[in-house]
């Protein structure tokens, strides 16, 4: 059983801080068994977070909060219109965290295709991609910490967020790649309340498989 937690969609955007300290509370709360697998979505207040691998000429100097985190990577954006999910659930033994994040491309890929934009997977990379005219595009980030079995941090789905922040930085460190939108490629506003029902049902057919 996976249990959903919508914390905050707009105008009722979510301070970064306080989504990771529901993060960790959820997470205390799994890994002792007193509440259900869990995944949390929301929409963040402006934001970057800077992964374990972040170098200090990637962090950006346009006045947006830059807060450090203990997931793997490196910099990236979050914020009002891009969807992001944090899915709070213990993986089967032995653990597998590149089988975790394939899942997670799976999930995305599978509501983007109800939307009409066709995303992939993208071989050496993790994250959700579509084609471009010149280079592959990032549709969705994915960036994820286990501990004492348990997984925390998520995935990142751009709707119709501003590209503004992204020309601040290098995206996750890859500097070959765009980064687009779901509104962009679909041709019309779509926004984070607008998938997340795709979104959530396309989790939760997947980790139940996963389960089973």
């Amino acid at each position: 059983m996976i249990e959903i937690l919508e914390a905050g969609l707009a105008p009722h955007y979510v301070p970064y801080l306080d989504g990771w300290a529901l993060q960790r509370r959820i997470h205390t709360d799994v890994v002792t068994g007193t509440r259900a697998d869990t995944l949390i979505v929301l929409e963040h207040e402006s934001v970057y977070t800077a992964g374990t691998r972040t170098q200090e000429a990637d962090r950006p100097r346009d006045g947006i909060p830059v807060v450090d985190v203990d997931r793997g990577g490196r910099i990236t954006w979050h914020g009002p219109g891009q969807l992001v999910g944090y899915p709070i659930i213990r993986l089967a033994e032995p653990i597998d965290v590149v089988a975790h994040v394939r899942r997670l491309e799976r999930v995305l890929i599978a509501a983007l295709r109800i939307h009409g934009v066709d995303g992939r997977q993208v071989e050496g990379r993790s994250g959700v991609w579509v084609r471009g005219p010149l280079s592959d595009n990032k549709i969705a980030a994915i960036g994820v910490r286990v501990e004492k079995g348990v997984t925390m941090h998520g995935f990142a789905l751009n709707c119709d967020n501003s590209l503004a922040p992204f020309r601040q930085i290098v995206p996750c460190g890859i500097s070959d790649a765009g980064v687009t939108t779901v509104s962009e490629v679909a041709g019309r506003a779509v926004s984070p309340a607008d998938v997340v029902a795709t979104v959530t049902t396309a989790f939760t057919a997947e980790f139940a498989a996963v389960a089973a």
